[in-house]
């Protein structure tokens, strides 16, 4: 197994070393016209309201701004002649191949891909939309065996593999940035630390399965693929210095299976601000009301929350109203003028419920209880777990890696709540899914809470 990287003296924690910013590839030298355009928000996400504390970091000197490929916007491919010649290009290019893929989040229903972006090093950008051309099974062959770089790679993977797509090989420029201790990740904030430049990103968030694709917004998407060869290079060095690269190559092939977030049982159950309702007949009436809201969403294929927001429902759940009037006075959204006999059928229904039936406040779960519990439950699963959280905290700052990154939280209580028999740690963080690096990291801290903290039922070693 890798053995850690060497550590660093001191406590405080120290920020890995600032690697100079490589040399500007020649196509972002050819683009760094024009004016600049501020601090750019994060790629893939909605822009919060108001400045991350990410953004709220001092940028630095002004950086050149890359806003625009250097070999222009590309056409759309949406014939399958153009796929196969795309495909084609692809094969015959070098070196690894930049992929993203743009959504329509918040707009329609699911979470599906409307443009695939990908470029390779004498193959070009190629621009493709999966709505005209579903199957990219053709682009998926020519790139059999080849390293895909993506930046937070969880977000696109799963709407990747529904039009046949999949990675043998993965570089996340993201997961290596944490990594490597970045204390910014975003996509803009990797590249103007390692490559020295700034990514105009102004269109993040827009309505990706709108058609025909603004040339302003195809541009945006071909940048983000444009610098994404040049940023994994200077992170694959970076992490080499800091004796990581093996931690990240583990991650990057632990990502290959990655197919999304699990599914949930009782997907309404996700409805924000239900904890806050009142009684089971309530929590009834929000299911039906889910139910309701989502075929809607799905027929019209726009986001649940464009339909009506979660507030609403849960304002209708708490007023129950049977007739239109009174579902007018419990929300004035617009979204439940629209469909009345809906929302009140829904209503009905939930009314109907027999108590019997009513659905709990909550699911059984086999997680163990909230760390804030364990002293009343069980002290000494508590101090194991405070010792434990002291060691990787420890850890963390010295390697400049994130706490959650070391190991994920859930796999963390798990383990130390039930702890298998002395000397089986190891192959319990395994079988969660701990990677090799992370075990050889983090077993014999709970190896050594257990012998300082052992249960009176089982014999200290």
């Amino acid at each position: 197994m890798p053995g850690r990287p060497p550590t660093r003296s001191g406590s405080r924690r120290t920020s890995p070393r600032e690697t100079p910013p490589a040399a500007v590839p020649a196509q972002a030298e050819a683009a760094q016209a024009g004016p600049a355009q501020g601090e750019p928000a994060q790629p893939s996400e909605t822009p919060p309201a108001k400045p991350t504390a990410e953004a709220a970091l001092d940028p630095g000197p002004q950086l050149p701004l890359v806003n625009a490929p250097a070999d222009g916007v590309p056409p759309v491919v949406v014939e399958e002649r153009d796929l196969v010649r795309a495909a084609e290009a692809l094969a015959a290019g070098t070196g690894p191949v930049g992929v993203d893929a743009e959504r329509a989040s918040g707009y329609r229903y699911g979470q599906r891909a409307y443009l695939v972006q990908l470029r390779r090093e004498n193959a070009g950008t190629w621009l493709i939309d999966p709505v005209a051309c579903p199957d990219l099974g053709p682009i998926a062959r020519a790139l059999d065996c080849v390293e895909w770089i993506l930046h937070a790679a969880t977000q696109d993977l799963p709407c990747l593999a529904e039009v046949g797509m999949r990675p043998q090989r993965l570089f996340d420029t993201e997961l290596g940035a944490r990594l490597a201790g970045r204390p910014r990740v975003g996509l803009s904030a990797v590249l103007e630390h390692y490559l020295g430049v700034r990514l105009a990103k102004e269109h993040s968030a827009v309505d990706w399965s709108t058609r025909p694709l603004p040339e302003p917004w195809l541009r945006y998407a071909a940048l983000d693929v444009e610098l994404l060869a040049a940023a994994r290079d200077a992170l694959e060095a970076d992490l080499r210095a800091q004796g990581k690269l093996e931690w990240a190559r583990q991650e990057f092939d632990h990502l290959l299976d990655f197919t999304g977030p699990p599914t949930r049982p009782d997907p309404w159950r996700r409805t924000s601000g239900i904890h806050r309702l009142r009684g089971r007949r309530a929590i009834a009436l929000v299911r039906e009301l889910w139910w309701a809201r989502d075929e809607i969403a799905r027929a019209r294929d726009v986001s649940p929350g464009r339909v009506l927001p979660d507030a609403a429902l849960l304002d209708i759940a708490r007023a129950a109203p049977r007739t239109g009037a009174a579902l007018a006075q419990a929300t004035r959204h617009k979204g439940a003028t629209r469909n009345v006999s809906t929302w009140l059928a829904a209503v009905e229904r939930g009314l109907a419920v027999p108590d019997s039936e009513l659905p709990p406040a909550s699911l059984p779960t086999d997680a163990p209880p909230p760390v804030r519990a364990w002293a009343d439950r069980d002290p000494i699963a508590a101090a194991r777990f405070a010792q434990v959280r002291d060691d990787l905290a420890a850890f963390s700052e010295e390697h400049s890696v994130p706490v959650e990154n070391v190991l994920t939280p859930d796999i963390l209580r798990r383990v130390v709540w039930e702890p298998p028999a002395p000397g089986g740690v190891a192959e319990a963080l395994a079988a969660r899914g701990a990677r090799p690096w992370q075990v050889e990291t983090v077993a014999p801290m709970i190896e050594a809470a257990l012998r300082d903290h052992p249960d009176d039922s089982t014999p200290s070693d």
